[in-house]
């Protein structure tokens, strides 16, 4: 009996111009490129959770939307992550997601989810530099900054 195999692929498309240098030196950089891959018409409606994948050079490799939820929260399966993270052979991440609400404070399932992709990082020798917290208006909130990574 045969059967038919499934097979995963990445692709690569160019949806957007960015003045950001090649690599991201810094949260400002990091957070100015993501919120361009947003859209301004739902970014205040909906959270919605991005990867910065990135290789060991920290140069950009390309912007991963994980999932789009509702008005207060989105599901992240750290597994599907993860599985895109390695088959994109991306050693190192900046994680983001946005507050439909604008306020710009870490919620302590906010921290958790941080926590659990810190210690999967760490077994699979993923770099997580940041966990980057976007406003509608274009302002932002860094874990790296906080020193709360």
């Amino acid at each position: 009996m045969l059967s038919t195999v499934k097979e995963i692929e990445i692709s690569y498309k160019e949806r957007f111009l960015t003045s950001v240098e090649t690599a991201i030196t810094n949260s400002n950089q990091a957070a100015e490129l993501l919120y361009q891959s947003f859209d301004p018409n739902t970014i205040a409606l909906q959270e919605t959770f991005k990867i910065l994948l990135l290789n060991n050079s920290n140069s950009i490799k390309g912007i991963y939307t994980h999932s789009i939820g509702g008005i207060t929260g989105t599901v992240v399966d750290i597994r599907i992550m993860f599985a895109v993270i390695l088959k994109s052979l991306t050693t190192a991440v900046i994680l983001c997601h946005n507050h439909p609400s604008g306020k710009l404070k870490a919620s302590e399932q906010d921290r958790e989810l941080t926590r659990k992709i810190l210690k999967a990082g760490f077994y699979l020798d993923v770099k997580i530099l940041d966990h980057i917290i976007l406003s509608p208006d274009g302002q932002y909130f860094s874990f790296a900054d906080k020193g709360i990574l």
